[in-house]
């Protein structure tokens, strides 16, 4: 179930955005260093300048399009130098430490493929190694056709009636597949300590609902017909037949898109949380009983759960009492098929990839097969091979120094909270209690899951997939009823991202992002908090974005501000919409801007993450004056530290791509980023002598400060 209120670091859609899933969840990358680091700083104090590898100056531009457009200052020559392959939607610092992890990882599960016949029986490394060698067994695969969903098409075709619809749905929820809505576990909004059930809209098959009724959008849902049509096709429909099933398919998608929350307003804490009883539950769908559901799922429900969108949830109702059975039919094939593709046949594969990845963002020709064997892997047994990859690529001393990182940052945010001259007294002290609460993860989790109870076979891919699809769904609703687990993680460790989780006030690093550009022990201090200490602030900030700032440090769902600070944080964010609202990020389509509202999460925490960060590196350099003076390659403290937090955010994207990201995704684009935040900050106007007439000099009005 896409839990909407993890808060990824940068690219949780913009990397790898999946329709039939959410978030990064195979993104991975090389272990940092291991030598030891101070408490008070990052570098030894006594280390000698940092050589030109740990930011190459060549790369970067004149000096005098500093001021104008640091992105480009930093970047260009880079972009210039490294276009996107043909495997990619796009190229940049992250794209280039996941292909970095994706080696590791490649490394890992074919060393398990190779041992797994000889490896302890029920072994992790058994499993993954299985998994893996059916996943990339082609052969096998091709040979099978779409035979492994032919008993779910057949048992769509027997349905007689509507009234046969719910116990299918059922059924098919207690697999692990699931059709319309998403069904999983959370921590209730207001009472975070304890675990409920959250029944939230889905069923779509394109990025956002308002691709369903966007006059602009009328290629795409076309080329979604045939994308569909071509799915019916492979499985034995005459192409009359398929188109036809295809129409009744999107026209039933078209139905629940125009009863869906929209992207934006999926932002406020009311669309994501609606707390009934069963009984009410069953008033909002009197054609679907939740007791049934449940007992179906095997789950026991107490006082109640979310049915988080009761509009979304009255028009399923509705449609299950009087949508054409031959229209519910269309669309379960198609979900089933569509969902089914990336496990069957080439044909399938390659049907698929032609739509979403071709014609919806612009890729022009598929990874290779080791890739997706893998992202299959780590869809399904992520946090596994995650165990194999800690142990193999990050020891535990590289765990300490991040602690101590992470302290760092944190105390320049409470020290920032003290000092704000914005917000009164009262509201300040619940900030700072919220700030006492953050419980930090670094690395990967104390306690390893336990694997025992997935059945992983020597040779049928979808078999896995489904039992795996099982297992992890099984394993989800299991925690329903039960004490929400702070220390448990929402990203495998191999996962180049972070997180922030409101719901359990936790900020996340995973292993994998720390390591180059993000941290790299050989570097000075300011190449590091440009890097993972802006990733620590902007974690830690986002407890206090437009989101986040409603979660208490108990992670309930409860307002903690006075009215008068509330309307004076409100004001502020509002300059920061505006601002990224001004970005147009494609040349030839300058009607196309930033939502500056949908991304007002991340770029609050991106301003606040990088003035952290900021004060953390003067905290140290005072601890260390022999360093603060020092100029590297040219390059003060300070402008270094702006430098490297331009250079995570360096990269380019296909036309196609950004145009989906735009829609769906809370991320502004990457070139933004790179220049949104460091142009609200006096410091970067006086690191590199900006005039306040330069670009990249936001004064007076313009200037955004929050936290």
């Amino acid at each position: 179930m896409t839990k909407p209120f993890l808060k990824p670091l940068a690219l949780g859609v913009s990397l790898a955005l999946s329709l039939s899933a959410c978030g990064k969840h195979e993104e991975a990358a090389k272990p940092a260093e291991t030598a030891p680091a101070k408490a008070a700083t990052v570098a030894k104090a006594a280390a000698p300048a940092a050589p030109k590898s740990v930011f190459d100056v060549g790369e970067l531009g004149p000096s005098s399009e500093a001021c104008q457009d640091f992105n480009t200052f930093v970047n260009a020559k880079w972009i210039a130098a490294n276009p996107i392959p043909a495997d990619q939607t796009s190229w940049g610092s992250f794209n280039v430490l996941y292909e970095k992890s994706l080696a590791d990882q490649h490394q890992l599960v074919e060393d398990a493929a190779k041992n797994a016949d000889s490896a302890k029986a029920g072994s992790i490394e058994q499993k993954i190694g299985w998994l893996y060698s059916s996943a990339m067994d082609m052969d096998a695969r091709n040979k099978a056709g779409f035979d492994p969903i032919k008993p779910d098409l057949a048992g769509i075709d027997a349905l007689k009636s509507n009234k046969d619809l719910p116990a299918w749905l059922n059924q098919s929820f207690a697999k692990g597949d699931g059709a319309v809505f998403g069904f999983g576990s959370g921590a209730d909004f207001k009472d975070a300590k304890i675990q409920i059930g959250y029944a939230e809209q889905g069923g779509l098959g394109l990025p956002t609902p308002d691709y369903y009724s966007n006059p602009k959008q009328k290629d795409l849902r076309d080329a979604y017909v045939k994308y569909l049509a071509k799915l019916f096709e492979l499985t034995g429909d005459k192409p009359a037949d398929a188109a036809k099933q295809a129409d009744l398919a999107v026209k039933f998608e078209t139905e629940l898109a125009a009863h869906s929350v929209p992207r934006v307003e999926m932002r406020d804490p009311k669309n994501q949380y609606h707390f009934v009883t069963v009984k009410e539950a069953d008033k909002v769908t009197p054609h679907f009983n939740w007791n049934g559901f449940f007992k179906a799922q095997g789950v026991t429900v107490d006082k109640g759960f979310s049915l988080s969108q009761p509009k979304f949830f009255a028009e399923f109702d509705q449609l299950l009492a009087k949508a054409p059975l031959a229209e519910w039919k269309a669309y379960l094939k198609a979900r089933t098929i569509s969902g089914a593709a990336s496990a069957l046949s080439q044909p399938f594969v390659d049907t698929q990839f032609d739509f979403y990845g071709k014609t919806l963002r612009g890729q022009p020709q598929q990874k290779p097969q080791w890739k997706l064997a893998l992202g299959s892997v780590n869809g399904a047994m992520g946090m596994a091979l995650g165990e194999l990859y800690v142990a193999k690529y990050f020891p535990p001393e590289a765990k300490e120094r991040a602690e101590k990182l992470v302290d760092n940052v944190r105390n320049a945010l409470k020290t920032r909270i003290e000092n704000l001259d914005w917000m009164s007294a009262e509201t300040k002290a619940k900030a700072l209690d919220k700030w006492s609460k953050f419980l930090p993860k670094i690395g990967y989790p104390d306690k390893w899951r336990s694997w025992d109870g997935l059945t992983i076979s020597k040779g049928d891919y979808y078999a896995n997939m489904e039992a795996a699809g099982k297992f992890n769904y099984d394993y989800d609703i299991a925690k329903i009823g039960k004490p929400t687990d702070r220390k448990e993680w929402g990203m495998t460790p191999q996962t180049v991202n972070a997180y922030y989780n409101p719901t359990d006030n936790t900020i996340n690093f995973p292993a994998a992002i720390l390591q180059p550009p993000f941290f790299d022990a050989n570097a000075d201090d300011a190449i590091n908090y440009g890097g993972i200490g802006a990733v620590i602030g902007h974690e830690a900030s986002h407890g206090f974005d437009d989101q986040g700032s409603q979660f208490d440090g108990d992670g309930n769902n409860e307002n903690w501000w006075s009215k008068e600070d509330r309307a004076k944080f409100d004001a502020r964010t509002d300059k920061l919409v505006k601002q990224f609202d001004a970005y147009a990020p494609i040349p030839s389509h300058p009607d196309l801007h930033v939502n500056g509202k949908l991304t007002l999460g991340e770029n609050i925490a991106d301003l606040g993450g990088l003035n952290i960060a900021y004060d953390a590196l003067q905290t140290a350099l005072k601890n260390h004056p022999e360093e603060a003076g020092k100029k590297i390659d040219g390059y003060t403290e300070d402008q270094r530290f702006f430098l490297n937090w331009a250079r995570v955010w360096r990269g380019s994207i296909r036309d196609k791509a950004q145009m989906v990201y735009l829609n769906a995704d809370p991320h502004s684009p990457e070139k933004f980023r790179a220049i949104g935040a460091p142009s609200n900050m006096p410091a970067f106007a006086t690191a590199f002598q900006c005039k306040p007439t330069d670009p990249m000099v936001r004064s007076g009005d313009q200037q955004v400060k929050i936290w």
